[in-house]
């Protein structure tokens, strides 16, 4: 086993990569309603990020023949960290397949492989920040696209949530020990056996959950991107902005686990879930007890 001198990290929850089954439903979804900005678009792939996301994109989103995610992409903290994530994961058997630099546009060498339920992850370092042009550029430095130029306009990304038929805790454990995510809520049901999780590598209560129910479809599934706005009141326009294109939504609402207010919609498009989010609290402690909720 090769010994390192600090143990790889992941510093953020960086896109994700959305197939669509209806590419122009998605991108009016996308763009108009939730309010994302496109970055530019390159052999069919239209990258989009919110008005403070820095990095050249938060989601991709192709067409394809059925809607489906085909990566979810994590940042990490060094350069090196990358090949030094490959090395230990092939170590431990999981296949590691490497992304030369530029395959996926404005973004560096990376690597994908698969969790033991089959989700699909990348990491990856070097991204593209790039300039905007002068129509959309916020007037602030420290933020990058004009806030509220149009629809909802969360302003980053903020986690997603995967789901699973299998035990919860075989991935969980895998992000734990391999990836080095924190567990900091969860939920058991009565025979002890752990439901889902909420864990995270930064200081938000989730960077990803992992919902566990053996009624799913299969062992990988996705149950939503989250994009995080300001405040509640954000939230109840976002509700208002969905009303008045005749969008289904759910909430708004507050969850116990993570005390933030919700409201869950469905791209139309590709009928990928999408949570806004807002409030919540964060975590500094380092020697935090994970929560334990019960049914």
């Amino acid at each position: 086993m090769e010994k390192f001198n600090y143990a790889p990290e992941i510093a953020k929850l960086g896109h994700v990569a959305l197939v669509t089954a209806d590419l122009e439903r998605s991108l009016w979804f996308f763009k108009e309603v939730i309010g994302l900005e496109e970055t530019t678009v390159v052999d069919g792939v239209h990258y989009l990020r919110a008005w403070g996301d820095f990095e050249h994109h938060s989601l991709s989103i192709t067409a394809g023949e059925e809607s489906r995610v085909d990566h979810i992409s994590w940042k990490a903290k060094r350069r090196e960290d990358v090949n030094n994530f490959a090395i230990l994961l092939k170590e431990a058997g999981v296949d590691v397949e490497w992304v030369d630099p530029g395959v996926e546009t404005g973004q560096g060498k990376a690597i994908r492989f698969q969790l033991p339920s089959g989700h699909p992850f990348e990491i990856y370092f070097d991204m593209d920040k790039p300039e905007v042009d002068k129509k959309r550029r916020a007037a602030l430095k420290n933020q990058t696209y004009k806030a509220w130029a149009k629809g909802v306009s969360p302003r980053r990304i903020d986690h997603v949530n995967i789901a699973t038929s299998m035990s919860s805790k075989i991935v969980t454990d895998f992000l734990s020990e391999k990836l080095g995510f924190k567990l900091r809520e969860y939920v058991k049901a009565p025979d002890n056996t752990q439901l889902s999780a909420w864990m995270s590598v930064t200081n938000l209560v989730h960077d990803v959950a992992v919902v566990g129910d053996p009624r799913m479809p299969s062992t990988h599934e996705f149950h939503h991107i989250a994009y995080w706005a300001d405040n509640a009141q954000d939230i109840l326009r976002a509700a208002d902005i969905l009303s008045e294109e005749g969008i289904k939504f759910v909430g708004p609402g507050k969850h116990g686990i993570s005390q933030a207010l919700y409201l869950y919609v469905e791209d139309p498009g590709s009928g990928m879930r999408v949570e806004l989010f807002s409030n919540g609290y964060l975590i500094f402690e380092p020697d935090w007890e994970p929560i334990e909720w019960t049914l």
